[in-house]
């Protein structure tokens, strides 16, 4: 009798573990492991650039960005901090693939409007990089007729198409590129071309579990000769906090607009003409 138990014993044991290890067999071959890029990086932009982060579905951005004045101008200005450019945007995605914003800087009173889109993602074995587009459209209030009678409400508008093209390459390091078009309707130097042809370059590293180092340089390819204004650099650290992501930097561009940052940048880095800022974001 005994030995009866002993074999009805092992054969229900037996069969336990032939059902669990059929189940876990079941389960393991509905799972797919992603392989999709994610967390490239932690911003919408990188500094002023915009990266290839997009807002996920039904998530709304708040951002407010400053610039300060030139740290050049010493204590009498606090460093530049008596002195400061805002600008506030709005951002909302659609849906994982495509947002859509608007924006206000004090700057020349000017609004923007912008749609952004991932064409591309990043995903072992299919695509090496993230491709995203950008689009955006400004309207500049802040020019006045009384200095420019012929000025007319065409005149007031900037266009703005870019390709970002992004590689995260480990846990550490992403690097963006970024071919850029831009046609302002208006050019104070009659020698500068209302088309004009910009390369954008930028990079994060996660020093931090919630820390990156962040750094951006535009060369602008068709740039008048007599221009007074310089390629944008910016150097940066981002800080995660749950919902906010605190963007702190230096740069030589004030204006934190397209057209303002890629074609106006007027501080210079060889003579410690820069500027501190920062960028603020809240995801609701």
């Amino acid at each position: 009798m005994k030995k009866i138990w002993f074999l009805l014993g092992a054969f229900l044991v037996s069969t336990v573990i032939q059902a669990q290890d059929d189940l876990l067999n079941e389960l393991d071959s509905d799972v797919v492991i992603s392989k999709k890029a994610t967390s490239v990086f932690k911003g919408l932009k990188i500094i002023n650039m915009e990266s290839t982060k997009l807002a996920a579905k039904k998530d709304f951005y708040f951002v407010i960005s400053h610039r300060f004045g030139s740290v050049k101008s010493g204590i009498k200005d606090l460093f530049g901090l008596d002195n400061s450019n805002i600008r506030f945007s709005f951002v909302y995605g659609f849906n994982d693939w495509l947002n859509a914003g608007f924006s206000r800087s004090s700057s020349n009173k000017t609004y923007d409007a912008h749609l952004k889109y991932r064409l591309l993602q990043q995903e072992e074995g299919k695509s090496p990089v993230t491709i995203v587009g950008f689009n955006s459209v400004e309207y500049n209030t802040g020019l006045d007729k009384v200095n420019y009678p012929l000025l007319e409400s065409k005149h007031r508008y900037t266009y703005a198409h870019e390709f970002l093209i992004s590689r995260k390459f480990n846990e550490n390091l992403s690097l963006e590129l970024s071919p850029i078009f831009l046609h302002q309707n208006f050019v104070e130097n009659d020698l500068q071309d209302n088309a004009q042809y910009i390369l954008g370059f930028g990079g994060r590293y996660k020093v931090s579990k919630r820390v990156t180092i962040n750094a951006e340089y535009h060369a602008h390819m068709n740039r008048a000769a007599s221009s007074k204004f310089s390629n944008p650099l910016s150097l940066g650290v981002d800080i995660e906090t749950g919902g906010h992501v605190f963007q702190l930097h230096v740069t030589n561009a004030q204006l934190m607009n397209e057209s303002g940052y890629l074609t106006s940048a007027n501080g210079d880095w060889g003579k410690g003409d820069i500027f501190f800022g920062f960028n603020i974001w809240r995801v609701f």
